[in-house]
């Protein structure tokens, strides 16, 4: 065992880990006062969840057997894993499951911010459960357990196609079925702007443990992987500052905090395989093109994605995902076989990218769509108009969060 790599893969899984509390306070602070506790909740849950699910069926699922799709089911509840088996990078396999576990827990608690405040806590609870077995696993299996994306070619270093597009895809289809919500008005959000802030410092901080964790050894790809998301982040964050400028002749926090993360969901599949200039040029294309998305393609959609999940994981994924066919080098990772079309490589890996993120969007679209449809012939999917009104607060969690309280309730 190198301990050197498996403390760094431990520190990484715990970096990842605190990405979940961080978007609760990030999706609590955009949200009205009348829902915080319920996206906190919406969120956290899946902390428990999630981890049960992993260790039940989501291993075996993701990382057990040799199917093109899906994995199989011999290593049910982690029976059979040998926990002490070394990996090529000499980190021990079960250090390797509980990193992956934490890539389990951040992305179902996404997609949560698109629907939040009309949606019961049940039909969630038991959605995240059929989600997380029929796409999440099938999508890990199929880009990094060795599946088809595996093996056509496909790079994803750290979640642009298992995570966010996925995520984004979901939020998106959610959004359009449930229907837009009853109340917005200007007192629906953002609740607290401090927390916006706290949870996307929480975020950055534990995406270098999602992104340099992911190289799963201390070495040059790690360092790399580090780098260019930093870089990413910092030019997504100045591009969107300098957008809010042009049109509304003043920066905002909330703004400011959006391009960081459009940044850091952009760079996320080629921060292994990128230089530092194409990390910046997928840093400004992150906040340029999610910018235009919310802004201009939004509003004619006319589908309530509360709080931008598609406009800033979906798209954002979807350009760092086919950017990295573009930009990927074998001067940074021998891992590419193809470099990127702009560093000369050709159109093969960016071919190849691009048919891996339009299957991971409509096979995460289609079965979206059917598990909603089958869930809705079991429960009540949304909160009766009254209790919207209230808020999700007092209607599904007999709770309020102290001061921020509205007193009218």
């Amino acid at each position: 065992m190198s301990t050197a790599n498996t403390l760094f893969v431990m520190i990484a899984s715990i970096l990842v880990f605190l990405m979940t509390p961080g978007l609760a306070f990030f999706y609590g602070g955009l949200v009205s006062r009348r829902n915080i506790v319920n996206t906190f909740m919406s969120v956290f849950f899946v902390c428990g969840l999630s981890v049960l699910l992993w260790v039940a069926v989501g291993w075996s699922l993701s990382f057990s057997g040799n199917g093109a799709i899906v994995g199989n089911l011999h290593q049910l509840m982690m029976h059979g894993t040998n926990l002490k088996q070394l990996t090529t990078g000499k980190i021990p396999v079960g250090i390797f499951s509980i990193f992956e576990m934490m890539f389990a827990l951040i992305t179902p608690a996404l997609f949560v911010g698109a629907i939040v405040g009309r949606v019961r806590f049940k039909f969630l609870t038991f959605f995240i459960i059929c989600w997380s077995i029929l796409i999440y696993y099938p999508l890990v299996h199929l880009v990094w357990g060795g599946g088809l994306l595996s093996k056509l070619g496909t790079l994803d270093f750290a979640g642009g196609t298992v995570v966010h597009i996925n995520a984004g895809v979901t939020a998106l289809v959610l959004s359009a079925m449930i229907g837009p919500r009853l109340h917005t008005k200007e007192s629906d959000g953002p609740a607290d702007r401090s927390w916006v802030l706290l949870g996307t410092t929480l975020l950055w901080i534990g995406w270098d443990g999602f992104n340099a964790g992911s190289a799963l050894a201390v070495n040059s790809i790690a360092m790399q992987a580090f780098l260019t998301t930093t870089v990413a982040a910092a030019a997504a964050m100045v591009t969107w500052q300098l957008l809010e400028i042009y049109t509304e002749g003043h920066t905002t926090l909330v703004g400011t905090c959006t391009g960081v993360l459009c940044g850091l969901v952009g760079i996320t599949p080629a921060c292994g395989y990128v230089t530092l200039t194409g990390a910046l040029i997928i840093g400004i294309g992150s906040s340029l093109i999610s910018g235009w998305f919310i802004t201009k393609i939004k509003p004619r959609l006319k589908i309530d994605d509360t709080l931008d999940d598609f406009g800033c994981h979906g798209v954002s994924g979807i350009w760092g995902s086919i950017a990295t066919g573009l930009f990927a080098t074998h001067t940074i990772n021998p891992a590419v076989t193809h470099d990127g079309l702009l560093m000369g490589g050709g159109f093969t890996q960016f071919s190849i990218q691009t048919l891996a993120t339009l299957i991971t969007i409509v096979a995460t679209a289609v079965m979206v769509w059917a598990i909603v449809k089958v869930l809705g012939h079991f429960m009540t999917i949304r909160v009766s108009a009254r209790e919207e009104g209230r808020g999700l607060d007092i209607s599904e969690h007999h709770e309020l969060i102290g001061s921020l309280a509205n007193p009218q309730l």
